[in-house]
């Protein structure tokens, strides 16, 4: 009787064995398995660097220029306060200008007027007004440019300024002068 229980109790302990080593053994595999896919997973993207991260660098470079150019649109597109009439908020003939090249040649994706707001809400919708009513002349293809309000000034300066820059600039520029001789080491220009 004892040696049947002993060989009970053996068969036991190795049916509990069995079944520990098989859940290790399904554990062992798993983490096997799962590092030989890393593995997999490493090679295959070693292999094809850099192509999967060509994109985010190029956006990365990108991004900057696109902001830059947006904002240099919105200050080119921008009606200033010495565009407008004191007072009523009408348009200048400058500023008329510059709403019909916003209109007609700007291109469609950038064809938005801002305007820069006045000391009072009143004055502000004059020259909203006053632009859209410019605006409603331009029947071109497509729809008319849309109208903002900024707070941001562009930067300007007055044309008596730039006037005197311009003939200081050309009052210190060399006058024309024939180079001595050619090229060819001869006299350029030909005595008579």
């Amino acid at each position: 009787m004892r040696c049947t229980s002993f060989y009970g109790r053996l068969l036991i302990v190795a049916a509990l064995m069995s079944v520990t080593t098989t859940s290790v053994s399904a554990k062992w595999n798993d983490h096997w398995n799962s590092f030989w896919h890393k593995v997999g997973v490493g090679y295959e993207r070693n292999n094809a660097w850099p192509d999967p991260f060509n994109e985010m660098d190029a956006m990365a470079v990108i991004t900057p220029f696109e902001a830059m150019k947006q904002n240099g649109w919105i200050l080119h597109n921008t009606i200033g306060p010495h565009q407008f009439r004191d007072g009523d908020g009408a348009l200048k003939t400058s500023g008329q200008e510059t709403v019909a090249w916003i209109a007609r040649q700007a291109p469609a994706s950038r064809r938005q007027v801002y305007i820069v707001r006045a000391a009072t809400p009143e004055e502000t919708e004059a020259r909203v007004a006053s632009v859209r009513e410019i605006l409603s002349q331009f029947q071109g293809a497509g729809p008319l440019p849309t109208v903002a309000v900024t707070d941001r000034v562009p930067p300007t300066a007055s044309g008596a300024w730039a006037t005197k820059v311009n003939r200081a600039w050309l009052e210190e520029l060399a006058p024309p002068k024939l180079p001595s001789s050619s090229a060819a080491g001869t006299s350029a220009v030909t005595q008579q």
